[in-house]
C-alpha cells in the first residue's frame, strides 16, 4: 500500500518536468521564427531600398543618339521650264506621266487635233468591220494574225492585274500597236482592192488625219515631267538674283497654304530637273544666326526621309531672323506635288554611347566615368564626342590618339575601354576610386 502511494507521488513530478521542458523549447521555437522573420523583414528593406536607389546611382549604357534641330515652314525652289504649245485649248493627252523621266526632245504631251473625236468614231467603227472581214477571209496570212491575236489576248489579261497607272498606259499603248501591226499585216497579205484592203487604206487615211492635226509638245531639256504647274516656276528659280530677292514679307505674301497638293494643269506641263532642289525657310534660332556658306546639315521631309542638305545661301532679316536656302539631292521626286512644305533642320546628330552628363567628370582636363563590376569601381577615361544638354555621346580612345596625348606604352596596354551595357556610377567621386 505504501508502495502504489510512493509511485503516485512521484509521477505528478516527472510529469511536470515534461510540461517545463515543453514550454521552454516552444519559447525557444517561437523566439528562432521571430529572429527568422525579423531578418527576411530586414533583408526586404534593404533590397527595396536597393531598388530604389539604384536607378538614381548607377546607368546602364546603351547606344543612342543626340541631335539639335527645329521644325520650320520651306518654300520649294526648283529649276523647271514650262513647256506649251498653240493648240492648248483643245485639251491634252498626256504621253509622259507625273514623275516619269524624259529625255531631251522626246515627246512629252499632244493637243488633241479639232475633229478628233469625230475621227476617233469612224476609226473605231473601221476596226469593227474590219474584224468582221477578217473573219470571213482565209489565206496565208492567219497564222500571222494568229499570233498577233494571241499576244493581244495576253496584254488585255495583263490589264486586269495592274494597278500602277504609268504600266497601265505603257500596256495600252502595246495593245494599240499590236492592234495596228494586225490590221497592217491584213491589208498587206489581202488581195488587191478586196473589201478588207479597202477598210484597211480607209482606216489609214483616217489615222494620218488624226496624227497630223494633233501637235505634239517636246521637252527641251532631260529632267522629270510634272503637271503641277503653279505659275511659280519663273519666279523661284534656283539663281542668284531670285535668292537674292527673297524675304519672309515676299514668301508669306505668295499666300501658299503648307502641305497642299498643286492642282494639275490641263494646259501645260514642265520639266524639273531631277539632279537638285533648294528650300528657303526663315529661321531666328542661333544656329541659323551662326550659319555659313556650305555648311553641311541634314534635312527631315514630310514622309520621314532623313537626307543630306547644304546651305547655299544666308540673308538677315529683321527682328533678329534668317533666310537660309539648302540645297538637296536626293527625294527630289517626292516633293513634286508641293510649293510650300513643314520639315525638320537638323543642324548636328551624333550616334553611340548615351551617358547622362552627371556621369562625367573631369580631372587634369579629361573626362572619366566610374564604372561598377562586381562591386569593384573601376576609373574610365573617355573621348565625348558631342555634349548636349543632358547626355553626352562617348566613345574609347584608339591606340593612336592615346599615344598623341602622351601615354605610355605601359599606360595604354592597361587602359580599360567602356564598353556598352557597363554599368556606371552617377555623381562619382574619384577620390574613392583606385
Amino acid at each position: 500500500m505504501k508502495e502504489k502511494e510512493t509511485k503516485d507521488v512521484v509521477e505528478p513530478k516527472k510529469e511536470n518536468m515534461k510540461q517545463k521542458i515543453g514550454l521552454s523549447m516552444l519559447k525557444n521555437k517561437k523566439v528562432i521564427i521571430y529572429v527568422v522573420l525579423l531578418a527576411v523583414v530586414v533583408y526586404l528593406v534593404y533590397t527595396i531600398y536597393l531598388l530604389i536607389k539604384q536607378p538614381t546611382d548607377i546607368f546602364t549604357l546603351e547606344e543612342g543618339k543626340l541631335y539639335l534641330e527645329e521644325t520650320d515652314v520651306g518654300y520649294l525652289i526648283r529649276d523647271e521650264q514650262v513647256i506649251q504649245g498653240e493648240n492648248y485649248k483643245n485639251g491634252m493627252e498626256q504621253i509622259k506621266t507625273e514623275g516619269e523621266k524624259v529625255a531631251k526632245n522626246e515627246a512629252v504631251f499632244r493637243y488633241y487635233s479639232r475633229n478628233e473625236e469625230s475621227l476617233k468614231e469612224k476609226i473605231a467603227e473601221l476596226d469593227t468591220k474590219i474584224q468582221g472581214a477578217m473573219a470571213q477571209e482565209t489565206g496565208e496570212y492567219l497564222s500571222d494574225i494568229k499570233l498577233i491575236e494571241n499576244q493581244i489576248d495576253e496584254k488585255v489579261q495583263e490589264l486586269n492585274k495592274i494597278t500602277d497607272a504609268t504600266k497601265l498606259a505603257e500596256v495600252k499603248k502595246e495593245i494599240n500597236a499590236l492592234t495596228t501591226k494586225k490590221a497592217t499585216i491584213a491589208g498587206e497579205k489581202s488581195p488587191q482592192g478586196s473589201y478588207l484592203n479597202q477598210l484597211i487604206n480607209e482606216r489609214k487615211n483616217y489615222e494620218n488625219q488624226l496624227n497630223s492635226g494633233a501637235e505634239y509638245v517636246t521637252s527641251p531639256v532631260s529632267g522629270i515631267v510634272s503637271y503641277k504647274v503653279d505659275g511659280l516656276e519663273s519666279t523661284l528659280k534656283p539663281t542668284t538674283e531670285c535668292f537674292s530677292s527673297l524675304s519672309k514679307q515676299y514668301l508669306e505674301s505668295l499666300n501658299l497654304q503648307t502641305g497642299k497638293i498643286v492642282a494639275t494643269n490641263d494646259e501645260c506641263g514642265k520639266i524639273i530637273d531631277n539632279m537638285s532642289c533648294y528650300i528657303a525657310t526663315i529661321s531666328n534660332s542661333e544656329k541659323a544666326k551662326e550659319a555659313k556658306i556650305d555648311d553641311k546639315i541634314k534635312v527631315r521631309l514630310p514622309n520621314n526621309a532623313e537626307i543630306s542638305g547644304q546651305i547655299v545661301y544666308t540673308a538677315q532679316e529683321e527682328n533678329d531672323e534668317y533666310l537660309l536656302i539648302i540645297k538637296i539631292e536626293k527625294e527630289i521626286e517626292e516633293l513634286l506635288n508641293y510649293r510650300k512644305i513643314t520639315f525638320d533642320l537638323i543642324w548636328w546628330s551624333d550616334s553611340g554611347l548615351k551617358v547622362p552628363n552627371q556621369a562625367i567628370v573631369q580631372q587634369d582636363n579629361l573626362d572619366y566615368v566610374v564604372r561598377s563590376r562586381a562591386g569593384y569601381l573601376s576609373k574610365l577615361l573617355v573621348k565625348v564626342k558631342r555634349k548636349g544638354e543632358n547626355y553626352s555621346i562617348v566613345e574609347p580612345y584608339s591606340t593612336d590618339e592615346l599615344k598623341e596625348m602622351g601615354f605610355s606604352n605601359e599606360e595604354i596596354n592597361s587602359y580599360k575601354k567602356i564598353s556598352l551595357y557597363d554599368e556606371i556610377l552617377l555623381n562619382p567621386d574619384l577620390e574613392k576610386v583606385e
